[in-house]
């Protein structure tokens, strides 16, 4: 979150976060409980964060075939276990996700 907010062309008067804490930043910043119900610029940005990372599954799915990203977008569904283990990882699988740890053991 602080390098997207470091990455802005226009600098914020403040930064609303959705959830309970506040990441390091130079703007004042308020984290927002269940934000994205109470606040519609992070209703907005979830709903562009959602259709940017369905895209970016999409690519994914084309990049590295028999994981199924298109479907799943990442979730840990039946299907994405069942793709680790015959296919293994893939390098942006993030090792650090639960469902992920389970499958290299």
């Amino acid at each position: 979150m602080q390098r997207a907010i470091r990455g802005l062309s226009i600098k914020p008067d403040r930064v609303l976060v959705d959830g309970n804490r506040c990441p390091d930043t130079e703007y004042p910043v308020s984290a927002v409980i269940k934000g994205a119900r109470t606040e519609a610029c992070i209703s907005a940005a979830s709903i562009l964060a959602k259709v940017w990372r369905d895209r970016e599954m999409r690519e994914m799915d084309r990049k590295y075939p028999g994981y199924g990203f298109a479907r799943h977008k990442g979730y840990p569904t039946r299907q994405h276990i069942q793709a680790l283990s015959e296919n293994g990882l893939c390098p942006i699988h993030r090792r650090s996700f639960a469902p992920v740890q389970r499958s290299l053991v």
